[in-house]
């Protein structure tokens, strides 16, 4: 894994000048992790975060690579590991969150269809549902 990411890396990030073209699943969880433990409240984090996406998305080209569920459904997961075992370094983080680095970690509890959904591209759908 890379080293921790300087403070101008979140901030990069959150004004959505990241590189599309190099940010990777690890890079979403890292990022995701920063912004999380900066932000308390989940709903500003959420909404710093996916406004961070859209920007970067947008700026490549391709605004259409947002997707609102699987976006929230990490942020969720990962706050919540947050919640039950705080962590300030993303090492150790990742390193006891393991199965959040695979990007089919939330096969989980969705149904791959379901995620493929125009719907859930949109807005955020619990995993069960038509």
């Amino acid at each position: 894994m890379a080293d921790e990411p300087a403070p101008g890396d979140l901030l990069a990030f959150l004004h959505g000048e990241t590189d599309a073209r190099t940010f990777r699943h690890v890079d979403h969880v890292r990022m995701a992790f920063e912004v999380l433990i900066r932000h308390p409240d989940f709903l500003a984090a959420a909404t710093a975060y996916s406004r961070a996406l859209k920007t970067m998305a947008a700026r490549a080209g391709n605004a259409g690579a947002y997707h609102e569920t699987i976006t929230l459904a990490f942020l969720s997961l990962i706050a919540e590991r947050l919640a039950v075992a705080a962590c300030d370094d993303f090492e150790a983080f990742a390193a006891a969150n393991a199965d959040l680095l695979d990007k089919g970690a939330l096969t989980r509890w969705y149904k791959p269809d379901r995620l493929a959904t125009a719907l859930a591209r949109r807005t955020f759908v619990l995993p069960g549902g038509p």
